[in-house]
């Protein structure tokens, strides 16, 4: 299957087949196609988590309440700026391996680990929630980490270990609002 494996049968590319990316470029920016898939898939599952708690982030913004309201939705505006940022910046590395970044939410629900939000959780719920699911993103990156740096591959282990010491620092944020 060619694409990033564990995509629901393939990343599409832009005529909608299952081509990979690679076997049309050629690409050679020393690390081995087998090496740039599997980092690829890697960085898919940490693309899927970073939308999601993306989202999830989002939704918590907008749907706040209690005595914390402002420093919460001011809070949750500065994280889900920072998850687009870094959604962006994560899909763009997976196109420079050679492989189709996932883009819909049914590649997204079948790589995250983050779960939804049953309803509207309380304040410190959100906070709870938002904690756990900012380590399991720092876990998802810490578990990519080794493919890339197997395949000398500096840049992706340079944005892995930005986006784990990011994600660690917000969930710390988070657990120390907790009560």
């Amino acid at each position: 299957m060619g694409g990033c494996r564990g995509l629901g049968g393939g990343s599409p590319g832009p005529s909608g087949g299952e081509k990979s990316m690679s076997s049309d470029l050629g690409i050679n920016i020393g690390i081995p196609e087998d090496e740039r898939k599997a980092i690829a898939e890697g960085l898919s599952r940490l693309l899927a988590d970073t939308y999601t708690l993306y989202l999830k982030t989002h939704n918590f913004h907008w749907n706040v309440t209690g005595p914390m309201f402002n420093t919460l939705h001011l809070m949750f505006e500065t994280q889900y700026n920072e998850l687009a940022l870094a959604v962006d910046t994560i899909a763009e590395r997976i196109r420079a391996l050679g492989e189709y970044a996932p883009g819909s939410y049914a590649q997204y629900a079948s790589l995250t680990v983050i779960k939804e939000a049953a309803g509207v959780p309380a304040a410190e719920e959100m906070i709870r929630e938002l904690a756990r699911d900012q380590e399991a993103v720092a876990r998802t990156a810490r578990s990519v980490f080794p493919l890339a740096e197997k395949a000398n591959d500096q840049p992706t282990a340079d944005l892995l270990t930005q986006r784990m010491l990011t994600h660690e620092k917000t969930a710390w944020m988070l657990r120390s609002m907790a009560s």
